[in-house]
């Protein structure tokens, strides 16, 4: 018996606890707790950490919608920051950075500036014409309406009917107005403070910046710094070249736009070149929605015809942004897939907003791209391999738990 025992390997105990049934699974037999299968010992572990992270991703969404102008501010600062930081690296070659940085930044103000100037004297120049043009616009669409070719017939007692309820609802609702008119009169007053502050915070992250990153690294145990700064260096790389990209691609956008509508004699089309500049800082839905509104605008003065133009041309600026600028401006910096673009939109809508809208994917971006620099990844698989020796479940049977083979 004990030649038998010794020849096999295992000893008569072994052998005896694998003959009774269910003794894989006997707790007495392992001196562990092997009661439940693998497969939900592992969801169980995966849900619990998982939990543990959606509770901690809650927990800074709170905190940060607690001092949502805070956050603002930093977030613009670091905009700023990524802008004009490039034109301070120059300019410090000659200056001192601290002038260096005073330039860029009255630069930006000075721009800034003219541009609002010079929107808000077309805004008053064009508005006796527009509002003309706009009378026939409306005149227009109204003829349309009631002596067009349409499948329905509208009369101008409906159309008038429509008018009047909708001066009675303004008038039933004069105090709600005026309460949103006096909320968006505090609101001015955030955006201000909120910009003071960025600016504020932009002039020493340009100015002292490294030095400021560099105390932070500093206060963290030796042992756990070379991950910071490579998390660091890899989400300011991929933030940095995102916001510039962006605001190369909107510039570009604005400009085009802007020859599309002075061409077409189109009213406002400095405006309107101004809200696709804007547009372009929210991805998907900013460029559709400036479109509307800038073929509305050329429906109404100019007729149809030019609110066909001004939208395919939009559209078409579109696709030359989308096929040719982000891949040249932007190249690998920022590489996420359009479905991960779209739900990161939606949910940052969903959450705050268009301030949601306008984050959501940067802030997706710089986590991927930390994530990318900190992982360990296996070597990769092809496409046809992850499909092979696919088998109906018939086919398999489970006799161990790390054991798994094929029945012939």
């Amino acid at each position: 018996m004990t030649d038998a025992s010794s020849s096999t390997g295992r000893s008569p105990a072994s052998q005896t606890a694998r003959r009774v049934a269910g003794g894989r699974r006997n707790p007495s037999v392992y001196g562990n707790e092997h009661t439940a299968p693998r497969w939900l010992r592992g969801a169980a572990g995966v849900s619990w950490r998982l939990l543990v992270v959606i509770a901690m991703v809650g927990l800074i969404f709170y905190a940060t919608s607690r001092v949502q102008l805070l956050f603002v501010a930093v977030f613009l600062a670091f905009v700023f920051t990524a802008v004009l930081r490039p034109a301070v690296e120059y300019l410090a070659r000659w200056v001192p950075r601290g002038l260096a940085t005073a330039f860029a930044l009255l630069g930006g103000i000075v721009f800034f500036l003219g541009l609002l100037t010079y929107v808000g004297y077309s805004i008053a120049n064009q508005w006796a014409d527009l509002t003309e043009q706009f009378s026939d616009g409306i005149g227009q669409i109204t003829d349309f309406l009631t002596d067009g070719s349409l499948p329905f017939s509208i009369t101008n007692e409906q159309i008038a009917e429509w008018i009047s309820n909708g001066q009675k609802w303004v008038q039933e609702h004069a105090g709600d107005l005026a309460g949103q008119a006096a909320a968006g009169a505090g609101s001015v007053v955030e955006v201000f403070t909120a910009l003071a502050l960025a600016i504020f915070c932009t002039v020493f992250f340009l100015a002292r910046g490294r030095e400021m990153w560099t105390w932070f690294l500093n206060q963290l145990p030796s042992r756990v710094r070379e991950s910071w700064k490579v998390a660091g260096g890899a989400g300011w790389y991929t933030f940095s070249g995102y916001t510039r990209g962006t605001v190369i691609i909107a510039v570009t956008d604005g400009i085009l736009a802007f020859i599309l509508l002075s061409v077409l004699r189109v009213p406002l089309s400095a405006p309107l070149a101004v809200l696709v500049f804007i547009g372009a800082f929210i991805p998907l839905i900013g460029a559709p929605l400036a479109m509307v509104i800038a073929m509305i605008v050329a429906l109404a003065a100019n007729g149809l015809l030019s609110a066909a133009i001004v939208g395919i041309g939009i559209a078409l600026i579109g696709q030359f942004e989308g096929h040719i600028l982000q891949p040249i401006v932007m190249g690998k910096q920022v590489s996420i897939h359009p479905v991960v673009i779209a739900l990161a939109v939606t949910a940052g809508t969903l959450t705050a907003g268009i301030l949601g809208a306008v984050i959501s994917v940067p802030l997706v971006a710089v986590c991927w791209a930390v994530f990318s620099r900190l992982r360990t990844m296996d070597p990769p698989m092809e496409e046809e391999e992850s499909d092979d020796d696919v088998e109906p479940i018939e086919n398999v049977q489970e006799i161990d738990d790390d054991e798994v083979v094929k029945q012939p």
